[in-house]
């Protein structure tokens, strides 16, 4: 058994489609947790404290290894830096700000730029081919978020308005964009000990945010519920989706990898359905369908119409193959 689910692990760890799903639902899930937080803990000190959590953890893993880890953080400290800061303090601060100050049916559309983004980003900086079922793929997944924030009903679209909430969704989607294809160039460093650096980074720069929102007078220590809800972000959203993001960009590349966040929203409306006992409309199902084709397109290609081979045979396991 223990070679069998260690076998399992490195298949997983060698299955891009799988970790970008994973990555999606638990980021669904997340938006569920943002509104249970709300209330329950403040939105500065939520970002500062569940860096603290999981740079507590990696820690206690690593830190007989620290020696090595140091200096090839001191080498690439400059990336370390800005990728921290993009990836993850700045699109959460941005993001929780931002709340504050535009609708949601704005914050979920205008999401739907990060994958463009990215998209052209690939093909600028590193020549990626930009291929026309991709492209299809991320239209069609596209589609189904703008399905979701408008709730079936296009006429929304011609009653939004803009204010600075929703240049802070869109500075927000430049920064995971630019952290996005900085994964693709990262130093040749292990993921885990990378992604150390990095958590280290983003707890440096959550410190003086949520100084600020203390001084001025916003912040609120944590409830019961904040509590729960920063301990499932720490260790979802914020620790095993990141490593799975990260990996799945190292496998398939940042502009297939940018398809899956197109997944978020409908995952996160039946999340909303399931934990929180929201209304499961039909729109949900076409957009998550939407979504899935999508995501499919993309990353099927030319092969579209050739039947897919299921990568994980227990009997390969069981002989202690480790090929994914």
């Amino acid at each position: 058994m223990i070679r069998i689910a260690s076998n399992f692990a490195k298949w997983l760890w060698h299955s891009p489609i799988v970790l970008l799903m994973y990555t999606a639902s638990i980021w669904g899930c997340n938006a569920v947790a943002a509104r249970l937080a709300a209330g329950n803990i403040s939105p500065m000190c939520l970002v500062l404290l569940r860096w603290l959590i999981v740079c507590s953890i990696l820690f206690a893993c690593m830190h007989r290894s620290l020696g090595k880890i140091l200096p090839m953080m001191r080498m690439s400290w400059r990336r370390f830096i800005w990728m921290g800061f993009a990836g993850f303090t700045g699109f959460s601060a941005l993001f929780y700000l931002a709340a504050y100050k535009t609708t949601a049916v704005n914050i979920t559309l205008l999401q739907t730029s990060m994958p463009p983004m990215v998209l052209l980003g690939a093909f600028l900086f590193y020549k990626e081919e930009v291929t026309g079922w991709r492209l299809a793929g991320m239209l069609l997944a596209l589609a189904g978020m703008v399905l979701i924030a408008t709730r079936g009903d296009m006429q929304i679209l011609a009653t939004m308005n803009f204010n600075i909430g929703d240049i802070a969704i869109i500075a927000a989607c430049i920064l995971y964009a630019g952290y996005t294809l900085s994964l693709r160039s990262r130093p040749a460093i292990p993921a885990l000990q990378f992604f150390f650096g990095l958590s280290l980074s983003a707890l440096a720069s959550a410190l003086p945010l949520a100084i600020g929102e203390i001084a001025a007078g916003y912040a609120y220590w944590p409830s019961v519920t904040g509590w729960w809800v920063l301990l499932f972000v720490a260790f979802g959203p914020t620790l095993t989706a990141q490593l799975a993001y990260m990996r799945g960009v190292d496998l398939i590349g940042p502009s297939r990898a940018s398809l899956f966040p197109c997944l978020v929203p409908a995952l996160g409306a039946l999340c909303a359905v399931l934990m929180l006992g929201e209304s499961f409309h039909l729109y949900h199902g076409i957009a998550l369908g939407m979504g899935l084709t999508g995501v499919y397109l993309g990353q099927a290609g030319p092969g579209l119409f050739r039947p897919i081979r299921w990568p994980f045979n227990m009997t390969r396991l069981e002989k202690g193959n480790n090929r994914g």
